[in-house]
């Protein structure tokens, strides 16, 4: 059977090699670092559940992806702008955090198991040239990291909690985040652009959320990390596949990566598997939800600008909150007008190219 060689062992890479294995396919990872997750260290990362009509641990079903990680379902969350709160309860886990990095229990970690479990060759502290790989998953790319997030990893007596933060001082055109799950927490700043302001930001954040809650935190330690956005989306390069953040795959609005990336993984391995144009599927499967999350994140820079009660309302008062937002998450005839100016400004401002 045809050996392929995939560069990078993140959830994308893991996804691809998971899917091939399956088929019979001889799959090498090479991984530059010495285990999965090397990115991480127990930081919370959320699965969030409205950008599809079915729930996403069904959607990892559907591509081959075992759910043997700890996860934990949140129906209910909080936003703030530091002057009001909003309560949310919806119908359906809005979102699933999962913990990255390598320790046991962490998506990686699980992942990883998966693939080993099906016979895929992973090379840590080995690296392979582009050109050499079937599939590129290496991360995000350099030239094109329009996210930061900066913030801490703790254990806490404080109950299970996630609450959202959209204010400027905390996070211009951003947002923070304070995730609580089973007495392990996390609390970031994440940023957009002007990255150097980063630190101030995140004590702002640090602020806000010990003035609103009775935070018992201990065993604190620094976490952080970037995300890349690209419109480019370059799919294939050579005879190379690109998935994850490496073809650009991210949530341009909130900076949501992980569903992409396992997907995007799925889509390659198929295509290798099927004989089918890799580059034309994966532009089917993302195009709309790229676009739509280009006109989301102008609108929440143009329009969201004084205190984000305006978007924040809007989504409150709706029956079905991830209806709502599923409607904004894929292209609809808004974002089709919307989109030209939203081109145009994001291309200025984050020097991205047209889908």
């Amino acid at each position: 059977m045809e050996r392929v060689r995939i560069l990078g062992a993140g959830p994308a890479g893991l996804s691809a090699a998971i899917n091939l294995a399956r088929s019979g396919y001889n799959v090498d990872i090479f991984e530059k670092n010495e285990d999965v997750g090397s990115r991480f260290h127990g930081d919370f990362q959320g699965l969030e559940n409205w950008s599809d009509e079915k729930d996403v641990l069904e959607l990892f079903k559907d591509i081959h992806i075992n759910v043997n990680f700890k996860y934990n379902p949140f129906l209910e969350l909080k936003i703030s702008n530091a002057t009001k709160m909003w309560n949310f309860k919806c119908k359906r886990p809005a979102f699933y955090l999962v913990k990255r990095g390598s320790s046991e229990e962490t998506l990686d970690t699980a992942l990883k198991n998966q693939a080993l479990d099906l016979g895929v060759n992973v090379h840590f502290n080995e690296t392979i040239h582009e050109n050499e790989a079937d599939i590129i998953a290496t991360g995000p790319i350099k030239d094109k990291i329009y996210a930061a997030a900066k913030g801490i990893i703790f254990n806490t007596s404080s109950q299970n909690m996630a609450v959202g933060l959209v204010n400027n001082n905390a996070a211009l055109n951003g947002y923070s985040y304070l995730l609580i799950a089973d007495g392990q927490g996390c609390m970031a700043t994440v940023l957009f652009n002007k990255f150097n302001n980063i630190s101030s930001h995140f004590k702002q954040t640090e602020r806000i959320f010990n003035d609103k809650f009775d935070l018992d935190l201990s065993e604190i330690s620094n976490m952080g990390g970037v995300g890349g956005f690209s419109s480019e989306n370059v799919f294939k390069r050579g005879n190379s596949f690109y998935v994850g953040e490496a073809a650009g795959l991210q949530d341009f609005l909130w900076g949501f990566g992980i569903k992409s990336a396992l997907t995007s993984g799925y889509l390659a391995a198929k295509s290798i598997i099927d004989g089918k144009d890799y580059q034309k599927c994966a532009e089917k499967f993302f195009e709309d939800k790229l676009k739509a999350g280009m006109v989301n994140r102008y609108l929440w820079e143009r329009f969201c600008f004084l205190d984000y009660s305006f978007i924040v309302n809007r989504i409150h008062k709706a029956d079905d909150h991830l209806k709502f937002l599923n409607y904004f998450y894929n292209a609809n005839f808004i974002h089709k007008i919307i989109y030209p100016f939203a081109h145009r400004y994001l291309k200025k401002k984050y020097e991205i190219l047209s889908i």
